[in-house]
C-alpha cells in the first residue's frame, strides 16, 4: 500500500477570515477522532489535492502536524458548488488497531451479455457501500462483475459482492446494487436525466455551509453537534469532531 503524507499546521484564523487563507492557496482544515479533541488546521492547497487523488477517502494519510503523524482518513471535502474548488476539509484520526466504517465506492467490470447483446440496459442502483474493516484494509473501490447478467430483471446484490478478506459489507444484504432494465426510447432516456439533475441541483441546494462563506438571506445557521461514540472496540469515520473548529 503506498504511503502518503501531508503537512499541516495549526490555524489561528477562524470566520469569514479564512477566505484570505483560501486566495492564498491554503485550505482550512479540522481534524477529530473517537479519543481526542478536534483542531483546527490549514494546509497547501495543491499537496492536498495531489494526495486526495491518490489516497480518496479510504486510503491512509499520515498528517503531519509540527512533530506529530497521525494516522488519518480524508473523511469529509466541501466543494464550491461552482468552481468546484475545495473549502473545507475534515480529517478523521484511527486508531490503527481498531475497526472503522468507511463508504467505498463500488466500480462494474466485465461485460454483461443483456448489453452485448441489446437485449436490456445496465442500472446502477448503488454506487458506494458501507463496510467495517481495520484502516489498513480499507479498499479503494469494490468490483462488481457484471458478466453473469444476461436478461432482463436480473441483479446483483449487495450479497453477491466480493471484498477482500478483513473487509465486512454493512449495507443490507438484499439491497440490489445493479439490475438490467429494458432498453428505453431516447425521449425517455433524456426525461429520465432531467429528473435525476433536478434532484442533484436539489440536493446540492440543501448542502451544508462551509466556513467562511457569506450566510443566505432567510438560511438558519447550523452549527456541528456531536454524535454519539461507537461501542468500545469500533471506530466510525463519520463521527463528527466533539467541537467545531471549522
Amino acid at each position: 500500500m503506498k504511503k502518503h503524507t501531508l503537512q499541516a499546521e495549526k490555524r489561528s484564523v477562524f470566520g469569514r477570515k479564512v477566505k484570505n487563507l483560501r486566495r492564498s492557496g491554503t485550505i482550512p482544515a479540522t481534524v477529530y477522532g473517537k479519543k481526542i479533541k478536534s483542531e483546527a488546521l490549514q494546509l497547501d492547497g495543491k499537496a492536498f489535492q495531489k494526495t486526495y487523488e491518490e489516497a480518496g477517502e479510504t486510503g491512509i494519510v499520515e498528517l503531519k502536524i509540527g512533530e506529530t503523524m497521525r494516522p488519518v482518513l480524508i473523511h469529509d471535502v466541501q466543494k464550491d458548488p461552482v468552481s468546484d474548488d475545495v473549502l473545507h476539509i475534515e480529517f478523521f484520526q484511527v486508531d490503527l488497531k481498531e475497526k472503522v466504517h468507511a463508504n467505498v465506492p463500488l466500480v462494474l467490470v466485465g461485460e454483461a451479455p443483456a448489453v452485448s447483446q441489446k437485449i436490456g440496459t445496465l442500472l446502477a442502483v448503488l454506487n458506494e457501500i458501507e463496510v467495517e474493516a481495520l484502516p489498513a484494509d480499507l479498499p479503494d473501490h469494490i468490483d462488481v462483475d457484471v458478466s453473469s447478467l444476461s436478461e432482463v430483471g436480473q441483479e446483483l446484490k449487495v450479497s453477491d459482492l466480493k471484498p477482500a478478506g478483513g473487509v465486512t459489507a454493512l449495507n443490507d444484504a438484499g439491497l440490489t446494487v445493479v439490475k438490467v432494465e429494458p432498453l428505453v426510447s431516447k425521449e425517455a432516456a433524456e426525461q429520465t436525466a432531467a429528473e435525476a439533475a433536478a434532484q442533484a441541483a436539489t440536493a446540492e441546494a440543501q448542502a451544508p455551509q462551509a466556513e467562511g462563506e457569506p450566510q443566505k438571506e432567510g438560511e438558519k445557521v447550523q452549527t456541528g453537534q456531536p454524535k454519539d461514540e461507537k461501542p468500545s472496540g469500533e471506530q466510525s469515520a463519520r463521527q463528527k469532531p466533539s467541537e467545531d473548529h471549522k
